[in-house]
């Protein structure tokens, strides 16, 4: 570890040593939307025990057996209608965010992203900042709630490479953020920003989160918690007396109870009660992808309106702009005081 700049004989290897870096890490995505490219990306993703909290010798025959011989078809279906000419709409989000910090943080720091599932890899990225003369990392996780099946196990990878790295860089990890005021007040802005923007008044607003098994909240995971409280907190920040704000959970999957109320059935609930008029956000995403795109914004819209409901609209995530960018500045900036 060096904190000044290198003065070495003229004789002497080049070196890269002394420099920050920062690696960005969102979920993951797998690299086509082709039944071949999911079933990929799936064996991974669902092979992780943080992810499925099921013994492996009674979940792999399972997920061989039955689960990746039939969900990778209908998965590359709905990945294809939201698929893009930069390829997978996370992936190519995530770039943006990190190229637009990188802008921002300027050249005493070395921006990089991952995916930790499919590519680019934690591993590999990682080996780049520290070939890139990178000695201190910030591993910045893009998960606003703290949940073992995200944060947890992006911290896990990075162990896993780590394990195998001669030389190591120090490391220091984002904490979750679900209820700092600048995410709060990004959140605010941009979605108070979108609804303004609507050409219909909506009467409810669902803040739609990632589901979870319920036991992980029985097991002490912090993310029902954390979950709860930013929407209580972002409720109190958009003030809007004339709009109801409901929190659901999206994305279940399997026979297990999950946290609920689940999105898909309040959507149809709201419409049968007779609500005309509704939005949905998800700020516990900090890019759009399937989750938000397909599930919400396509079959949302048509769980919704084939219910009885009139005006729908799903609202972007914060993604690469302003409100969005200002809010991971500040937060990355106060994760390396000391080091720049």
């Amino acid at each position: 570890m060096t904190w000044q700049e290198q003065n070495v004989p003229r004789d002497h290897a080049p070196v890269r040593s002394g420099g920050v870096g920062v690696l960005l890490v969102n979920l993951g995505t797998p690299d086509a939307p082709d039944a071949a490219s999911v079933k990929r990306y799936l064996a991974e993703f669902l092979s992780d025990p943080r992810v499925v909290e099921i013994p492996r010798l009674a979940w792999q025959p399972i997920l061989r057996g039955l689960v990746l011989t039939t969900r990778p078809k209908k998965s590359a279906h709905a990945y294809r209608q939201i698929w893009t000419e930069a390829g997978s709409p996370l992936a190519a989000i995530t770039a943006e965010q990190a190229a637009e910090l990188q802008e921002r943080l300027g050249e005493t720091v070395r921006v990089r992203w991952a995916m930790r599932y499919g590519r680019p890899s934690i591993g590999d990225e990682l080996q780049a900042l520290m070939d890139e003369g990178c000695e201190r990392v910030l591993l910045a996780p893009l998960y606003p709630q703290y949940c073992a099946a995200t944060t947890a196990t992006v911290v896990d990878k990075t162990a896993e490479r780590l394990r195998k790295m001669r030389w190591q860089p120090a490391l220091r990890t984002l904490p979750p953020y679900h209820d700092d005021p600048l995410y709060i007040d990004a959140l605010a802005s941009d979605i108070g920003a979108q609804l303004d923007a609507l050409d219909f008044a909506p009467e409810v607003l669902l803040l739609s989160f990632h589901g979870m098994p319920e036991r992980t909240l029985h097991l002490g995971d912090p993310y029902h918690c954390h979950c709860r409280k930013t929407a209580r907190l972002l409720e109190e920040a958009l003030g809007r007396a004339d709009l109801r704000i409901e929190t659901t959970f999206q994305s279940r999957f399997g026979r297990a109870k999950w946290l609920g109320p689940a999105t898909d059935a309040t959507l149809v609930t709201e419409a049968h009660k007779g609500t005309k008029r509704l939005v949905v956000a998800a700020p516990g995403f900090s890019a759009d992808c399937l989750e938000t795109l397909e599930e919400l914004a396509i079959r949302g819209r048509d769980q919704f309106l084939c219910a009885g409901g009139e005006r729908f609209a799903a609202l972007a995530c914060l993604n690469a702009r302003e409100p969005g960018m200002e809010m991971l500045e500040a937060l990355v900036r106060r994760e390396l005081a000391g080091w720049i």
